[in-house]
């Protein structure tokens, strides 16, 4: 078995039994030799399985349905060598949060985001403070560029509050800056445009 074809085979699983929701326990009794690759094959940066990595190769119909388990709020931790495992292997890519060049570039932002996320969510401090800094480059970036976010412009204590939220309460493993960018895009209906003090100079 190969990645590919455990993915094919959840996807026919999901397809016939038609589940309302499924995670990795479904998995375990339904298919459970894909449950053994993906246990010894699909690894996050910092241990465990990769259900993101997984989960995201499924057809979008399914993606949604995943649903990770509940746990306690985890005590808070700082631990640099988690979030350095994820920058260096990654550090060639950073710049895509800045300036993202195509549409593989959008994805390796997803790849760090949520890996750094699931550490922040862990507990890791430092994982959550770096992926509000990567992230707070992506949102300036989109209130520049995009009118449906633009009305966030000066909020800036607010747009670290959404962010802190986001992080904390992201469990579809999908894109999570599409989660974010949607978040953001709701909350921002019912905000003010603000003026600056330079603008209003004569």
């Amino acid at each position: 078995m190969d990645f590919d074809s455990a993915v094919m085979t959840i996807n026919k699983l999901l397809l016939e039994k038609r589940p309302d929701t499924f995670n990795s326990s479904w998995i375990r009794k339904y298919a459970p030799h894909v449950y053994r690759f993906i246990q010894k094959n699909v690894r996050a940066e910092i241990g465990g399985i990769d259900w993101d990595r997984f989960t995201r190769a499924l057809d979008r119909k399914f993606q949604r349905k995943w649903i990770t388990s509940s746990s306690s709020r985890k005590r808070s931790y700082r631990k640099k060598s988690e979030v350095g495992i994820i920058f260096q292997k990654y550090h060639d890519k950073l710049y895509a949060f800045i300036t993202p060049k195509d549409k593989k570039d959008k994805e390796m932002c997803d790849f760090i985001s949520i890996a750094l996320v699931r550490i922040a969510q862990k507990g890791n401090v430092t994982a959550k403070e770096e992926i509000i800094k990567l992230v707070r480059m992506t949102v300036d970036d989109w209130i520049d560029r995009h009118p449906k976010i633009s009305s966030w412009k000066g909020y800036e204590s607010l747009i670290q509050r959404y962010i802190e939220n986001c992080i904390r309460r992201y469990r579809y493993s999908g894109s999570f800056l599409g989660y974010l960018f949607r978040t953001l895009e709701y909350a921002g209906r019912g905000l003010r445009p603000t003026i600056s003090f330079s603008s209003m100079q004569c």
